[in-house]
């Protein structure tokens, strides 16, 4: 398997974790959960809010943080082009 499609989720969950923003984490079943993000690897994240929970990501379908997060990665256009 490929690490080309982990170059915006590890990003993405890093910033979470570290800055500690709250997310809200929807299921494919339709349950919303809602917490920090405290760990995760390649199948699974520790959702922490008054008690942990270790959700599948594969029973994720939509991550949703309370702020803007901007996740840079490594094929990101570049904004700072003027036109001459």
């Amino acid at each position: 398997m490929s690490n080309k499609g982990q170059s915006i989720q590890d990003p993405f969950l890093n910033i979470l974790r570290k800055e500690h923003i709250a997310v809200s984490i929807y299921l494919v079943n339709g349950i919303k959960l809602q917490g920090y993000v405290e760990s995760f690897d390649q199948f699974v994240l520790l959702l922490k809010n008054s008690v942990n929970q270790m959700v599948y990501k594969h029973a994720i379908s939509t991550i949703v943080p309370t702020r803007q997060v901007r996740v840079p990665y490594d094929n990101e256009p570049n904004d700072d082009k003027t036109d001459d």
